[in-house]
């Protein structure tokens, strides 16, 4: 996958910021043409600790806004159960506005707080 210049920039912007801790793992987002997928990520040992994507939620090809706020809502569910209720949300270098906000609303929603 080749990421553009302008968008690698910004994600190593935010990754020198941004990491995830036992305590509070961090939420990384990437979506495709497609898809969209997050993972709730330990940095420190290097686990990612639950996940979710539009794939899981048997959808079409295309992934709408809707679907991603279902895939925020689902990855706060598997959260929740594994005990994780605090986390940092990571962008990836994605502009923070549709598919990217609905997964982060979907999120709060299910209960985890950033």
């Amino acid at each position: 996958m080749a990421l553009t210049k302008s968008r690698l920039r910004i994600k190593k912007g935010i990754r020198n910021k941004i990491s995830g801790t036992a305590q509070r793992p961090r939420i990384s987002v990437f979506k495709s043409n497609t898809r969209i997928y997050a993972q709730v990520i330990d940095d420190e040992n290097g686990h990612t600790l639950a996940s979710a994507s539009s794939t899981e939620l048997g959808a079409a090809k295309n992934t709408n806004v809707e679907l991603s706020k279902e895939v925020g809502k689902k990855l706060a569910e598997k959260a929740v159960a594994a005990g994780i209720t605090e986390v940092v949300f990571d962008r990836n270098g994605y502009i923070y506005h549709g598919k990217v906000k609905a997964l982060a609303d979907g999120a709060r929603e299910g209960g985890l707080k950033f």
